[in-house]
């Protein structure tokens, strides 16, 4: 059995043999390979069907096996709906989460004997744990956004702009193998680095100050994201402070991450150290305004979320990114950022580059 077909059978398991309808085409490759731009999915007891438009005949034969293939020209949906009706399907589960108002509109028209279910992250529960071959997948991807980084950093002058250094970094990305970048790239010095979700400007970043760059790019269907600090000469003491404050923080969270363990405790490890420490007569866990970290595999943005009052449990398998920081407004911001993954005995940092501040003269 393919991981594919094992991926089906843990749905139809987890489902108590309702049949389901997967709309979500980032659910729809998880499941069976395919990654078109249009398609849906129907996951019954004893079968699987894809319907898709001619645009993808080729290759949802080349990506997908085991599946019933139904290619339609033009709109699929309706040829999913006759489906539903010629097997007789009298509830069919949908996923909440994901299907547009329209959608589910169109489903009760069409199928007005069918009792339409809500399941609430179907798929997503079973993507939370990843395979070896997954892993794998997401290193490849760090590996390759950190050489982006690497080689767009080595060509940085003083006289480029944070929208240029963004531009380098995604076009290094795309050299390099990638679909593209992950989300769009952060880069941002001095007090603009202050916003966590900054975007580049059209100016160059002031000298020895801190600069955020935020970075992801997309191989093979998986993301990878990180974040690290460099500047145009050492920065002041007190921007280093912030600096050396996160280093510490993020390293106490990494070194909490193994199984059996809650993720707000990894969240609650960063906040200890930095609440340690005071910039401007702050303590700079009153700075940290986001989660400490979150999954991330075919999406950016994936569950678990190491942040506070979530008391489920890391799992073996859980692939997350690690990133406290702090923000001083009008000021300055520090974020570090790696992408880990939980092991039998521990974890595995997956980033290679140093988190030490590049500093370029």
């Amino acid at each position: 059995m393919n991981e594919y077909a094992a991926r089906l059978d843990s749905l139809r398991a987890a489902s108590k043999g309702v049949a389901l309808y997967v709309s979500a085409l980032v659910n729809i490759r998880y499941l069976t390979g395919f990654s078109g731009s249009a398609g849906h999915l129907l996951v019954a007891e004893d079968r699987a069907a894809l319907f898709t438009d001619s645009r993808y005949e080729t290759q949802a034969a080349q990506q997908t096996s085991g599946l019933e293939l139904e290619i339609t020209f033009g709109d699929s949906r309706p040829a999913f709906a006759d489906a539903v009706r010629k097997r007789r399907i009298k509830r069919l589960g949908f996923e909440k989460n994901r299907l547009g108002y329209a959608a589910f509109r169109f489903l009760e028209r069409e199928l007005p004997d069918c009792r339409l279910a809500p399941f609430d992250n179907a798929v997503e529960k079973l993507r939370i744990v990843k395979s070896a071959g997954e892993i794998d997948a997401i290193r490849r991807s760090v590996e390759l956004n950190s050489r982006a980084f690497d080689q767009a950093c080595r060509k940085l002058r003083p006289s480029w702009t944070e929208r240029r250094l963004a531009a380098e970094i995604e076009f290094a990305m795309r050299k390099l193998g990638a679909a593209g970048s992950a989300f769009p790239t952060i880069v941002a010095g001095g007090s603009q680095g202050a916003l966590p979700h900054a975007e580049p400007r059209d100016a160059k970043p002031a000298p020895k100050s801190l600069i955020v760059v935020d970075q992801g790019a997309i191989l093979d269907g998986y993301n990878s994201d990180m974040t690290r600090m460099i500047s145009l000469g050492l920065p002041d003491r007190r921007q280093m402070e912030l600096f050396n404050a996160v280093l510490e923080a993020q390293q106490a969270a990494i070194d909490a991450i193994r199984p059996g363990v809650e993720l707000q405790t990894i969240d609650r490890r960063a906040r200890q150290i930095l609440r340690k420490s005071k910039v401007d007569g702050k303590r700079l866990d009153e700075l940290f305004a986001h989660s400490t970290g979150h999954g991330l595999g075919l999406e950016i943005h994936e569950s678990p979320r190491l942040a506070p009052k979530q008391r489920k449990r890391l799992q073996e398998g859980m692939v997350v990114t690690v990133e406290p920081g702090v923000y001083l407004r009008g000021a300055a911001g520090a974020r570090i950022e790696d992408v880990v993954a939980v092991k039998r005995n521990g974890c595995e940092v997956l980033t290679p580059t140093p988190r030490q501040l590049r500093v370029i003269e």
